[in-house]
């Protein structure tokens, strides 16, 4: 098995001791990614910016590796409150319109930085 370390620019670099993603073999593991607006280091308010952003920066990031959204096949949901499922969900599938990745989507306690989303995903190559 092949590993490589992936870093694009014009997305939020690694808060602490991890990768954006690692390539192995066909596979992309893309890590947890916040909804840090890459220009200004910050997180937007609300949940709708916020799930907007993580999603865009994900793009970037793909498109950087050589990939796009459709290559994904899991994507994990990390969300503060699932209340906001339903808009959540209303916004992810502005980005996956057709064979839709595999999905968990958890409730969590915290996330780094505050944040409302946290979205990781596999794709393929």
């Amino acid at each position: 098995m092949t590993k490589k370390i992936i870093k694009v620019e014009g997305c939020p670099q690694a808060i602490g001791p991890y990768s954006q993603a690692v390539r192995a073999d066909n596979l992309l593991f893309v890590s947890g990614n916040l909804p840090v607006d890459p220009a200004t280091g910050k997180i937007p308010e609300g949940v709708e910016k916020q799930t907007h952003t993580v999603l865009g920066n994900i793009a970037t990031l793909l498109k950087g590796a050589g990939l796009d959204m459709s290559d994904i096949i899991k994507t994990t949901l990390f969300i503060k409150d699932m209340n906001d499922f339903s808009v959540i969900n209303a916004i992810y599938a502005e980005y996956f319109t057709s064979d839709y990745p595999a999905r968990s989507t958890v409730e969590v306690a915290r996330l780094p930085k505050d944040a409302l989303i946290e979205i990781e995903c596999i794709a393929k190559y």
